[in-house]
């Protein structure tokens, strides 16, 4: 029963201590909560780059363009060697004839294009192709390799590297863009532990009165040391309450639009399926921000 009472004036202490720096505690909350709302864009920016690249990585295929002379037969036989590699999916056969038919539907609205079709009379410009899918999208690297060591008659260009270039340069984007905002966050986080720790500074300045009269009559080092703590756990769980707050209509705003350009991206859906989830990874950071600084103040000026 002691220990309940105990605990309860430990935390109406902490209030109080937090409700009387007022001004402090609101400058400490506002960096906190700017540190996690990096941290928390940096979550959701993941979720969207994740969504681009497996977007892309799905359209991909292997293109193998085979020379306008190359017999069909010649063709089909590579495409049953391919069919047995274990990491293809799958292999299309695109004849010649039906790629012209296709670039037709394709440019239908564009006169210039077939009327140059046209000029070609009944001569077909367009050549055969295998299309090849793999079944993991880092094992067009090992198929790419297979089909140039194989070296196949006819085979006048295949098309992974250039599509495998834009990828990469893409990841390497998308990497550059984490690392700075990791470095933000860092700076960020810094500077929150930075303002938390002053704050609890001032407070055991301003009740250094009160502190010594608890030692004078036997206030125990936690009785003594937990309204601090506590004020550092208000300063972090709120920041985290209000972030995870403020990203509600964020989030709501936003996802239209990002749908317009990524329709595979829906970050409303994700964010409402997720929320706990994000709400605890802010919380836990803000908490460990808000009590970590606290508690290397009270170490570093409260001498018990």
């Amino acid at each position: 029963m002691a220990k309940k009472v105990t605990f309860k004036r430990v935390i109406k202490q902490g209030w109080l201590s937090f409700r009387r720096n007022g001004w402090l505690s609101t400058a400490t909350i506002l960096v906190m909560m700017l540190t996690l709302f990096v941290i928390g864009g940096l979550l959701l920016t993941s979720v969207i780059a994740n969504t681009i690249l497996n977007d892309l990585e799905n359209k991909i295929d292997i293109s193998v363009s085979f020379k306008l002379a190359t017999p069909e037969a010649q063709i089909l036989a590579a495409r049953r060697e391919i069919e047995a590699l274990r990491q293809v999916k799958e292999v299309n056969y695109v004849s010649p004839e039906d790629a012209l038919a296709s670039f037709k539907e394709k440019h239908k609205d564009d006169p210039t294009v077939l009327a140059s079709l046209e000029e070609l009379g009944q001569e077909n410009p367009l050549p055969a192709t295998l299309n090849i899918k793999a079944l993991d999208p880092s094992d067009f690297s090992q198929i790419a390799e297979f089909l140039n060591a194989k070296k196949y008659p006819g085979v006048e260009k295949v098309n992974y590297f250039e599509n495998q270039k834009v990828i990469d340069r893409l990841s390497s984007v998308i990497r550059g863009v984490r690392r700075a905002g990791i470095a933000v966050a860092l700076v960020l986080g810094f500077v929150a532990v930075l303002v938390a720790f002053n704050t609890v500074r001032l407070a055991i300045y301003t009740a250094r009165e009160e502190i010594n009269i608890m030692k004078l009559v036997g206030a125990t080092n936690w009785y003594i040391r937990g309204p601090f703590m506590i004020e550092g756990l208000l300063h972090g769980s709120i920041a985290a309450i209000l972030t995870s707050v403020l990203f509600l209509p964020l989030v709501w705003l936003t996802s239209s639009k990002i749908s317009l350009f990524l329709p595979n991206a829906d970050l409303a859906r994700y964010f409402a399926g997720n929320f706990f989830e994000f709400f605890l990874i802010l919380f836990t950071i803000g908490v460990i921000l808000g009590v970590g600084s606290s508690l290397v103040a009270v170490r570093r000026y409260l001498k018990i």
